[in-house]
Protein backbone atom coordinates (compact mmCIF):
# COMPACT_ATOMS: atom_id res chain seq x y z
CA UNK A 1 0.00 0.00 0.00
CA UNK A 2 1.28 3.71 -0.88
CA UNK A 3 2.01 6.28 1.59
CA UNK A 4 -1.80 7.94 0.57
CA UNK A 5 -3.45 4.93 0.95
CA UNK A 6 -1.76 4.70 4.81
CA UNK A 7 -2.07 8.22 5.73
CA UNK A 8 -5.88 7.95 3.98
CA UNK A 9 -7.24 4.74 6.39
CA UNK A 10 -8.83 7.79 8.36
CA UNK A 11 -10.01 11.04 6.92
CA UNK A 12 -10.93 13.75 8.29
CA UNK A 13 -14.15 15.22 6.77
CA UNK A 14 -15.25 18.70 7.18
CA UNK A 15 -18.93 19.10 6.26
CA UNK A 16 -20.57 21.61 4.95
CA UNK A 17 -24.04 22.17 6.13
CA UNK A 18 -26.54 23.96 3.24
CA UNK A 19 -29.99 24.43 3.88
CA UNK A 20 -32.54 25.02 0.84
CA UNK A 21 -33.59 28.66 0.45
CA UNK A 22 -36.32 30.53 -2.09
CA UNK A 23 -33.14 33.33 -2.50
CA UNK A 24 -30.86 30.88 -3.76
CA UNK A 25 -27.96 28.58 -2.77
CA UNK A 26 -26.03 29.21 0.57
CA UNK A 27 -23.02 28.54 1.83
CA UNK A 28 -22.22 26.55 5.31
CA UNK A 29 -20.20 26.31 8.34
CA UNK A 30 -17.47 23.85 8.57
CA UNK A 31 -17.88 20.80 11.27
CA UNK A 32 -15.68 17.47 11.69
CA UNK A 33 -16.47 14.10 10.63
CA UNK A 34 -14.53 10.97 9.88
CA UNK A 35 -15.34 8.49 7.22
CA UNK A 36 -13.32 5.40 7.26
CA UNK A 37 -12.35 4.76 3.92
CA UNK A 38 -8.79 4.37 1.91
CA UNK A 39 -7.49 5.30 -1.68
CA UNK A 40 -5.50 2.55 -2.96
CA UNK A 41 -3.34 3.33 -5.93
CA UNK A 42 -5.13 1.12 -8.75
CA UNK A 43 -3.56 2.31 -12.04
CA UNK A 44 -0.79 4.49 -12.42
CA UNK A 45 -0.05 4.18 -16.22
CA UNK A 46 -1.65 7.75 -17.42
CA UNK A 47 -0.89 11.68 -17.21
CA UNK A 48 -4.07 13.40 -17.21
CA UNK A 49 -6.65 10.80 -16.91
CA UNK A 50 -9.82 12.58 -17.73
CA UNK A 51 -13.00 9.59 -19.09
CA UNK A 52 -13.30 6.46 -16.99
CA UNK A 53 -15.78 3.73 -18.23
CA UNK A 54 -16.15 -0.26 -17.99
CA UNK A 55 -16.78 -3.13 -20.79
CA UNK A 56 -18.96 -5.54 -19.60
CA UNK A 57 -16.02 -8.11 -19.23
CA UNK A 58 -14.54 -6.09 -15.92
CA UNK A 59 -11.65 -3.85 -18.46
CA UNK A 60 -11.54 0.07 -17.69
CA UNK A 61 -11.73 1.95 -20.42
CA UNK A 62 -9.49 5.16 -19.90
CA UNK A 63 -9.26 8.30 -21.62
CA UNK A 64 -5.60 10.10 -21.83
CA UNK A 65 -6.09 13.92 -22.62
CA UNK A 66 -2.86 13.71 -24.58
CA UNK A 67 -4.69 11.03 -27.09
CA UNK A 68 -4.62 7.90 -25.99
CA UNK A 69 -6.88 5.30 -24.89
CA UNK A 70 -5.87 2.53 -22.54
CA UNK A 71 -7.87 -0.82 -21.77
CA UNK A 72 -7.19 -2.09 -17.99
CA UNK A 73 -7.70 -5.42 -16.35
CA UNK A 74 -7.40 -5.73 -12.79
CA UNK A 75 -4.88 -2.74 -12.53
CA UNK A 76 -2.77 -3.79 -14.87
CA UNK A 77 -2.59 -2.02 -18.92
CA UNK A 78 -3.77 -5.07 -21.18
CA UNK A 79 -3.65 -2.27 -24.66
CA UNK A 80 -3.50 1.15 -25.86
CA UNK A 81 -6.44 0.81 -28.00
CA UNK A 82 -5.89 1.89 -32.27
CA UNK A 83 -8.10 4.53 -34.27
CA UNK A 84 -8.66 6.55 -31.77
CA UNK A 85 -9.25 10.12 -33.50
CA UNK A 86 -7.04 12.43 -34.55
CA UNK A 87 -6.67 15.23 -30.83
CA UNK A 88 -5.91 18.95 -30.88
CA UNK A 89 -4.10 18.11 -27.52
CA UNK A 90 -3.16 21.54 -26.27
CA UNK A 91 -3.98 23.39 -23.23
CA UNK A 92 -7.70 21.73 -22.28
CA UNK A 93 -8.09 20.34 -25.59
CA UNK A 94 -7.35 16.58 -26.21
CA UNK A 95 -8.94 13.09 -25.82
CA UNK A 96 -11.42 13.92 -23.22
CA UNK A 97 -14.77 11.79 -21.87
CA UNK A 98 -16.14 8.53 -22.99
CA UNK A 99 -19.03 6.27 -22.35
CA UNK A 100 -20.48 3.69 -23.36
CA UNK A 101 -23.85 2.91 -24.65
CA UNK A 102 -27.03 1.87 -22.05
CA UNK A 103 -27.37 -0.90 -24.57
CA UNK A 104 -24.13 -2.24 -25.05
CA UNK A 105 -23.72 -4.99 -24.89
CA UNK A 106 -26.46 -5.85 -27.66
CA UNK A 107 -24.97 -2.92 -29.78
CA UNK A 108 -21.48 -2.28 -28.75
CA UNK A 109 -21.11 1.35 -29.34
CA UNK A 110 -18.51 3.79 -27.49
CA UNK A 111 -18.79 7.04 -26.97
CA UNK A 112 -16.08 9.56 -27.42
CA UNK A 113 -15.80 13.36 -26.90
CA UNK A 114 -12.79 15.13 -27.88
CA UNK A 115 -11.09 18.27 -29.49
CA UNK A 116 -11.22 18.06 -32.84
CA UNK A 117 -9.66 20.32 -35.60
CA UNK A 118 -12.01 19.07 -38.73
CA UNK A 119 -14.34 22.31 -39.86
CA UNK A 120 -14.06 25.79 -40.34
CA UNK A 121 -11.21 27.59 -38.86
CA UNK A 122 -7.85 27.11 -37.21
CA UNK A 123 -7.47 25.33 -33.98
CA UNK A 124 -10.30 22.68 -32.53
CA UNK A 125 -13.69 22.76 -31.28
CA UNK A 126 -15.55 19.50 -29.42
CA UNK A 127 -16.49 16.95 -31.27
CA UNK A 128 -18.59 13.99 -30.07
CA UNK A 129 -18.44 10.48 -32.04
CA UNK A 130 -19.40 7.03 -32.03
CA UNK A 131 -17.51 3.37 -32.58
CA UNK A 132 -17.14 -0.43 -31.91
CA UNK A 133 -14.20 -2.30 -30.52
CA UNK A 134 -12.62 -5.03 -32.29
CA UNK A 135 -9.96 -6.48 -31.66
CA UNK A 136 -8.47 -3.54 -29.19
CA UNK A 137 -9.37 -1.30 -32.49
CA UNK A 138 -12.29 1.43 -32.79
CA UNK A 139 -13.59 0.25 -36.26
CA UNK A 140 -16.88 2.01 -37.26
CA UNK A 141 -16.07 5.48 -36.37
CA UNK A 142 -18.81 8.07 -36.83
CA UNK A 143 -18.55 11.67 -35.82
CA UNK A 144 -22.19 12.46 -33.99
CA UNK A 145 -21.64 16.36 -33.80
CA UNK A 146 -19.00 18.98 -33.97
CA UNK A 147 -19.00 22.45 -32.41
CA UNK A 148 -17.89 25.03 -34.74
CA UNK A 149 -15.91 27.11 -35.56
CA UNK A 150 -13.07 26.18 -34.14
CA UNK A 151 -11.12 28.48 -32.14
CA UNK A 152 -7.28 28.73 -31.11
CA UNK A 153 -8.51 29.25 -27.73
CA UNK A 154 -6.72 26.57 -25.36
CA UNK A 155 -10.01 26.64 -22.61
CA UNK A 156 -12.97 25.60 -21.88
CA UNK A 157 -14.00 22.70 -24.19
CA UNK A 158 -16.38 20.70 -20.91
CA UNK A 159 -16.16 17.61 -23.41
CA UNK A 160 -18.25 15.69 -20.85
CA UNK A 161 -21.24 12.56 -21.68
CA UNK A 162 -24.23 11.39 -20.27
CA UNK A 163 -26.74 9.04 -21.49
CA UNK A 164 -30.36 9.71 -19.25
CA UNK A 165 -32.94 6.74 -18.79
CA UNK A 166 -34.70 6.89 -21.75
CA UNK A 167 -31.40 6.85 -23.83
CA UNK A 168 -30.33 10.21 -25.09
CA UNK A 169 -27.24 10.90 -25.27
CA UNK A 170 -26.33 14.07 -23.55
CA UNK A 171 -22.59 16.11 -24.14
CA UNK A 172 -21.31 19.53 -23.17
CA UNK A 173 -19.32 22.34 -25.23
CA UNK A 174 -17.94 25.14 -23.19
CA UNK A 175 -18.07 28.74 -23.58
CA UNK A 176 -14.65 28.30 -25.22
CA UNK A 177 -13.32 31.71 -23.43
CA UNK A 178 -15.69 33.74 -25.61
CA UNK A 179 -18.54 34.33 -22.98
CA UNK A 180 -19.83 37.71 -24.23
CA UNK A 181 -20.41 35.72 -27.46
CA UNK A 182 -21.83 32.08 -27.50
CA UNK A 183 -23.30 31.29 -23.98
CA UNK A 184 -26.68 33.36 -24.50
CA UNK A 185 -26.61 32.69 -28.45
CA UNK A 186 -28.99 30.75 -29.49
CA UNK A 187 -27.24 30.11 -33.01
CA UNK A 188 -24.12 29.35 -31.66
CA UNK A 189 -21.70 26.65 -30.72
CA UNK A 190 -20.34 26.90 -27.21
CA UNK A 191 -21.58 27.62 -23.30
CA UNK A 192 -24.19 24.66 -23.98
CA UNK A 193 -25.39 21.38 -22.87
CA UNK A 194 -26.89 19.20 -25.72
CA UNK A 195 -29.23 16.61 -26.64
CA UNK A 196 -29.03 13.95 -29.39
CA UNK A 197 -30.59 10.21 -30.17
CA UNK A 198 -27.72 7.42 -29.76
CA UNK A 199 -27.23 7.70 -33.46
CA UNK A 200 -27.18 11.34 -33.20
CA UNK A 201 -30.12 12.49 -34.67
CA UNK A 202 -32.01 15.13 -32.95
CA UNK A 203 -35.10 14.32 -31.18
CA UNK A 204 -38.46 15.88 -32.09
CA UNK A 205 -38.97 16.84 -28.58
CA UNK A 206 -35.90 18.87 -27.94
CA UNK A 207 -36.66 22.42 -26.75
CA UNK A 208 -35.52 24.35 -29.37
CA UNK A 209 -36.79 21.84 -32.55
CA UNK A 210 -38.16 24.21 -35.42
CA UNK A 211 -37.24 27.67 -33.86
CA UNK A 212 -35.66 29.90 -36.65
CA UNK A 213 -31.84 30.23 -36.17
CA UNK A 214 -31.74 28.12 -33.06
CA UNK A 215 -29.61 24.81 -32.72
CA UNK A 216 -31.53 22.25 -32.90
CA UNK A 217 -29.03 19.88 -31.13
CA UNK A 218 -29.59 22.30 -27.87
CA UNK A 219 -30.86 21.14 -24.71
CA UNK A 220 -29.41 24.14 -22.27
CA UNK A 221 -27.46 27.24 -22.47
CA UNK A 222 -25.96 30.25 -20.47
CA UNK A 223 -23.40 27.89 -19.28
CA UNK A 224 -19.59 28.36 -18.80
CA UNK A 225 -17.40 25.23 -19.01
CA UNK A 226 -19.45 22.16 -17.83
CA UNK A 227 -16.64 19.17 -16.66
CA UNK A 228 -19.31 16.88 -14.89
CA UNK A 229 -22.30 15.07 -15.83
CA UNK A 230 -24.30 12.18 -14.71
CA UNK A 231 -27.77 10.55 -14.39
CA UNK A 232 -29.40 10.67 -11.08
CA UNK A 233 -30.29 7.17 -10.85
CA UNK A 234 -33.70 7.44 -9.17
CA UNK A 235 -35.35 10.13 -11.53
CA UNK A 236 -33.01 9.34 -14.64
CA UNK A 237 -33.05 13.04 -15.39
CA UNK A 238 -29.26 14.97 -15.93
CA UNK A 239 -27.36 16.47 -13.10
CA UNK A 240 -24.27 19.08 -13.96
CA UNK A 241 -21.98 21.27 -12.78
CA UNK A 242 -19.32 23.45 -14.17
CA UNK A 243 -16.15 25.85 -13.62
CA UNK A 244 -16.93 29.37 -12.47
CA UNK A 245 -14.26 32.16 -12.98
CA UNK A 246 -12.91 33.28 -9.83
CA UNK A 247 -15.85 31.48 -7.48
CA UNK A 248 -19.32 30.88 -8.75
CA UNK A 249 -18.44 26.87 -9.65
CA UNK A 250 -21.79 25.56 -9.76
CA UNK A 251 -24.14 22.07 -9.54
CA UNK A 252 -26.99 22.49 -11.71
CA UNK A 253 -29.75 20.33 -12.61
CA UNK A 254 -30.33 20.57 -16.34
CA UNK A 255 -34.10 21.07 -17.54
CA UNK A 256 -34.85 21.30 -21.22
CA UNK A 257 -35.06 24.74 -22.69
CA UNK A 258 -33.36 26.50 -19.35
CA UNK A 259 -31.01 29.08 -19.50
CA UNK A 260 -28.52 29.24 -16.53
CA UNK A 261 -27.50 32.57 -17.18
CA UNK A 262 -24.15 32.75 -17.98
CA UNK A 263 -22.64 35.59 -17.53
CA UNK A 264 -25.44 37.77 -17.35
CA UNK A 265 -25.33 35.96 -13.71
CA UNK A 266 -23.10 34.63 -11.53
CA UNK A 267 -21.26 34.14 -8.23
CA UNK A 268 -18.25 34.38 -9.70
CA UNK A 269 -15.68 37.46 -10.54
CA UNK A 270 -12.76 37.82 -12.71
CA UNK A 271 -9.17 36.44 -12.24
CA UNK A 272 -8.32 39.94 -11.77
CA UNK A 273 -10.35 40.83 -8.94
CA UNK A 274 -13.04 43.11 -11.27
CA UNK A 275 -16.74 42.23 -11.51
CA UNK A 276 -18.11 40.38 -14.27
CA UNK A 277 -21.57 41.58 -13.48
CA UNK A 278 -23.66 42.80 -10.19
CA UNK A 279 -26.35 40.07 -10.75
CA UNK A 280 -26.72 36.70 -9.03
CA UNK A 281 -30.01 36.17 -10.29
CA UNK A 282 -32.22 37.63 -12.91
CA UNK A 283 -35.87 36.44 -13.76
CA UNK A 284 -35.77 33.51 -16.68
CA UNK A 285 -32.36 32.35 -15.96
CA UNK A 286 -31.80 29.06 -13.59
CA UNK A 287 -29.66 29.19 -10.14
CA UNK A 288 -27.59 26.99 -9.17
CA UNK A 289 -28.45 24.29 -7.07
CA UNK A 290 -25.15 25.19 -4.98
CA UNK A 291 -22.18 27.41 -5.74
CA UNK A 292 -18.94 27.57 -4.28
CA UNK A 293 -16.70 30.43 -3.13
CA UNK A 294 -13.94 30.31 -3.52
CA UNK A 295 -13.85 28.27 -6.40
CA UNK A 296 -12.90 24.65 -6.06
CA UNK A 297 -12.65 24.17 -9.98
CA UNK A 298 -15.12 20.94 -9.71
CA UNK A 299 -14.17 17.85 -11.97
CA UNK A 300 -15.89 14.64 -12.59
CA UNK A 301 -19.63 14.24 -11.06
CA UNK A 302 -21.59 10.59 -9.92
CA UNK A 303 -24.21 9.41 -7.92
CA UNK A 304 -23.03 6.58 -5.50
CA UNK A 305 -25.37 3.55 -5.29
CA UNK A 306 -22.91 1.45 -3.79
CA UNK A 307 -23.85 -0.62 -0.47
CA UNK A 308 -19.88 -0.30 0.00
CA UNK A 309 -20.47 3.28 0.94
CA UNK A 310 -23.40 3.39 3.30
CA UNK A 311 -22.55 6.75 4.49
CA UNK A 312 -22.43 8.25 1.12
CA UNK A 313 -25.35 5.86 -0.99
CA UNK A 314 -27.73 8.28 -2.52
CA UNK A 315 -25.12 11.38 -2.96
CA UNK A 316 -23.60 13.18 -5.36
CA UNK A 317 -19.74 12.80 -5.60
CA UNK A 318 -17.16 15.01 -7.66
CA UNK A 319 -13.81 16.03 -7.60
CA UNK A 320 -12.40 19.46 -6.74
CA UNK A 321 -8.96 19.78 -9.44
CA UNK A 322 -7.91 22.97 -6.78
CA UNK A 323 -7.84 21.88 -3.29
CA UNK A 324 -7.38 17.83 -4.34
CA UNK A 325 -10.29 16.36 -2.25
CA UNK A 326 -14.01 14.83 -3.47
CA UNK A 327 -17.18 16.50 -2.21
CA UNK A 328 -20.49 14.34 -1.42
CA UNK A 329 -23.67 16.10 -1.97
CA UNK A 330 -27.11 15.26 0.30
CA UNK A 331 -29.64 15.95 -2.21
CA UNK A 332 -33.67 16.36 -1.07
CA UNK A 333 -35.46 16.02 -4.87
CA UNK A 334 -33.29 18.93 -6.37
CA UNK A 335 -32.43 20.77 -3.34
CA UNK A 336 -29.20 20.62 -1.98
CA UNK A 337 -28.85 19.82 2.06
CA UNK A 338 -25.54 19.06 2.80
CA UNK A 339 -21.77 18.97 1.21
CA UNK A 340 -18.94 17.16 2.85
CA UNK A 341 -15.55 17.66 2.04
CA UNK A 342 -13.61 13.70 2.17
CA UNK A 343 -9.86 12.32 0.92
CA UNK A 344 -8.13 15.63 1.20
CA UNK A 345 -5.10 15.38 -0.10
CA UNK A 346 -5.94 12.61 -2.46
CA UNK A 347 -4.29 14.56 -5.61
CA UNK A 348 -6.00 16.76 -8.34
CA UNK A 349 -8.85 15.00 -8.94
CA UNK A 350 -10.23 14.69 -13.18
CA UNK A 351 -12.81 12.48 -12.50
CA UNK A 352 -14.83 10.54 -10.23
CA UNK A 353 -16.74 7.00 -10.87
CA UNK A 354 -18.37 4.43 -9.34
CA UNK A 355 -17.80 0.99 -11.30
CA UNK A 356 -19.46 -1.94 -11.94
CA UNK A 357 -17.99 -3.59 -9.14
CA UNK A 358 -19.55 -0.81 -6.68
CA UNK A 359 -16.09 0.61 -5.65
CA UNK A 360 -15.63 4.39 -6.56
CA UNK A 361 -12.57 5.20 -8.61
CA UNK A 362 -10.69 8.26 -8.66
CA UNK A 363 -8.78 9.70 -11.85
CA UNK A 364 -6.22 12.07 -10.34
CA UNK A 365 -3.73 14.25 -12.70
CA UNK A 366 -0.26 13.01 -12.55
CA UNK A 367 -0.44 9.78 -10.28
CA UNK A 368 -3.66 7.74 -12.24
CA UNK A 369 -6.58 5.53 -11.04
CA UNK A 370 -7.41 5.24 -7.07
CA UNK A 371 -9.51 2.95 -5.70
CA UNK A 372 -11.88 4.02 -3.24
CA UNK A 373 -11.71 0.81 -0.16
CA UNK A 374 -14.02 0.86 2.86
CA UNK A 375 -11.89 0.16 6.11
CA UNK A 376 -14.35 -1.70 7.67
Amino acid sequence: MNTLSVLAVAVLVIACTEKPSTNGPQNGDNTPQEVDVAPELYFEGVSVPWGMTWLPDGDMLITDRSGKLLRVREGNLVAEISGVPDVYARSQGGLLDIALHPDYESNGWIYIAYSSTQGMGEGANTAIMRAKLENNALVQSQVLYKATPNTTRGQHYAGRIAFDSDGYLYFSVGDRGNRDELPQSLSKDGGKIYRLNDDGSVPDDNPFVGQAGAIEAMYSYGHRNPQGMAMHPETGKIWSHEHGPRGGDELNFIEAGKNYGWPVITYGINYNGTPITDETEKEGMEQPKTYWDPSIAPSGLDFVTSDLYPQWKGKAILGSLKFNYLVVVELDGTDVEEKEIVLEDIGRVRNVKQGPDGYIYVAVDGAGIYKIVPEN
